[in-house]
């Protein structure tokens, strides 16, 4: 009997039966609270209707127009309006399906354009398990495990998690900014590096903010040494921190923008932007692919665009994300083995310690299965497996932010008491 392979691993083991909203019905009758959003996919809730029937709508008329033979016009309306949310130097983009495809196409831009060979990535980060994506991945060794050799010309700096080395914000900004200026010292010199990448909020890596000064030390470095600056909008981007793109709050101007995830509300897209100038510079061919910017894609993803704007969903994602914030902020009041709470908007997390300060990872992975019988939904993250991410729809309301915070103390209540016990 053929069957999924066994080391695609589920991280609860609801099977979907219909999903509408922030709520998944499984196959088990149970209707849960889901804010997870497939990975921060699913923005505009699962199944909105809008999005629903303009893909639909498309489906009729046309399911596949591979864009480099001939051009669709959903396509060219996703551009346009892309061009209200884009930074303004950004007036040029080039789709993909996912992600990590993305990333290799920003890192390939990268290097052709400045004609260096070298990239700097960030200790934590997340980018994708292809060869190149996972190259510059360190958000754990499973996305890198027995693939080498790896991409060359990749040079890992450090990143400021204040909560992890015991410094405050600050010292953690001056301690990883003096480090990278050591790295073009030792390891790069600035002539060679081709590009920074980033996410503004590590996803994978443990839902970290990066700290507002140590993104504008980067852009000061990139500016200096005519390095270039990536960053990784895949998960943080769209809305999900209560800003339409994380890293606005920085006041930076990226060199590439990559996109991906939430942008089209689960029907797969990704893209890069850049200035025309900039992606001018990209060698013949280096860019395409058979089903990038897929037309019901390129559909979908209008009309969450849409539906982001007409129903205020980066505010809303701001003012419930506060309000998430401050409920997690009460638990860790009453949980000594929440060690921090963190995160931006609708992107957060908490991290498990033990008394000693080490990652507790039994007490997060018991935690975030627990909450599956208390019917919700959250995600793991995090190197060393002491976190969990909580990333309900853009579209969540006041009372299903309070349900959760509710059903997650439960949750808290019973690992904590059956830990005290043993």
């Amino acid at each position: 009997m053929v069957q999924i392979s066994p080391i695609v691993r589920q991280a609860t083991p609801v099977i979907v039966e219909q999903a509408e909203g922030n709520w998944i019905l499984g196959t088990d009758g149970v209707r849960y609270l889901d804010f997870t959003s497939g990975i921060g996919v699913t923005s505009t809730g699962h199944c909105h209707p809008r999005v629903v029937e303009a893909a639909r709508k498309q489906i009729g008329s046309v399911i596949h127009a591979q864009a480099t033979t001939v051009m669709h016009k959903p396509l060219l309306e996703l551009t346009e309006k892309l061009g209200d949310y884009l930074p303004e130097n950004l007036d040029s983009v080039f789709y993909a399906n996912s992600g990590a495809e993305a990333v290799e196409g920003a890192l390939r831009l990268a290097r052709q354009a400045t004609n260096r060979p070298n990239i700097i990535a960030f200790q934590g980060g997340f980018h994708g398990r292809t060869s190149g994506a996972s190259s510059i991945t360190t958000a754990g060794t499973k996305f890198r495990n027995s693939t080498v050799p790896l991409m060359g010309g990749v040079v890992i700096a450090p990143f400021p998690y204040a909560y992890r080395l015991g410094m405050t914000e600050d010292e953690a900004v001056r301690f990883a900014l003096r480090e990278l200026d050591y790295i073009f010292a030792t390891v790069t010199s600035p002539h060679e590096a081709a590009a920074f990448i980033i996410e503004p909020v590590l996803g994978d890596g443990g839902y970290l903010p990066v700290p507002v000064e140590f993104l504008r030390g980067i852009e000061e470095r990139a500016r200096k040494h005519d390095v270039l600056v990536i960053v990784d909008e895949i998960q943080s981007g769209v809305g999900r921190t209560g800003e339409f793109w994380a890293h606005t709050r920085a006041g930076i101007t990226p060199d590439i923008l990559i996109t991906a995830k939430g942008i089209a509300s689960g029907f797969p897209i990704s893209a890069i932007a850049a200035s025309t100038e900039l992606m001018a510079k990209g060698l013949p061919g280096s860019q395409g692919g058979t089903y990038g910017g897929n037309a019901v894609a390129a559909a979908a993803a209008i009309e969450t665009l849409n539906v982001i704007k007409d129903e205020g969903l980066v505010q809303n994602a701001a003012e419930r994300g506060a309000q998430l914030q401050a409920g997690l902020k009460r638990l860790q009041e009453r949980f000594p083995v929440i060690g921090d709470v963190r995160g931006l908007g609708l992107m957060q997390a908490i991290e498990f310690t033990g008394d000693d300060g080490e990652a507790d990872a039994a007490t997060a992975a018991a935690v975030q299965q627990g909450a599956v019988s208390e019917e919700l939904l959250l995600l793991p993250c995090g190197p060393l497996g002491n976190v969990i991410r909580i990333v309900p729809a853009l579209t969540v309301n006041a009372e299903e932010v309070e349900l959760a915070i509710e059903r997650l103390e439960r949750t808290l209540e019973k690992v904590t008491s059956a830990a005290a016990v043993k």
